[in-house]
């Protein structure tokens, strides 16, 4: 069975232990590279992640940006929303069907 985890800053994703999903709490990038790799060979299907560490691992996330699993979803951590996770949103639509039907050309 997949699982889901979620990765980022420990004050940003400690909550979701609560609803049973696994969390890595990581410090830098390295260690968040590293724990991207491992979740990816562990039978990780989702793995949320902090739009502040996603800025720092935008290599190591395309890499599996076209496999089918993990998807990387990344959500707003502690520091607040930096937009990041809502172009992933949009740029994933405008691939899938070929235009910009969620903001029409909006920002």
């Amino acid at each position: 069975m997949y699982k889901v985890a979620v990765m980022g800053d420990y004050d940003s994703i400690y909550g979701f232990a609560a609803l049973g999903l696994t969390t890595f709490p990581v410090e830098t990038a390295e260690e968040g590279a590293a724990q991207l790799k491992k979740a990816a060979a562990d039978d990780f299907a989702v793995v949320y992640m902090t739009e502040a560490l996603a800025a720092s691992l935008q290599e190591e996330i395309e890499v599996y940006r076209d496999q089918l699993r993990p998807a990387v979803i990344l959500i707003p951590g502690v520091s607040g929303n930096t937009g990041a996770g809502i172009a992933q949103v949009k740029k994933s639509v405008e691939q899938a069907v070929g235009s910009d039907i969620i903001f029409n050309g909006e920002n």
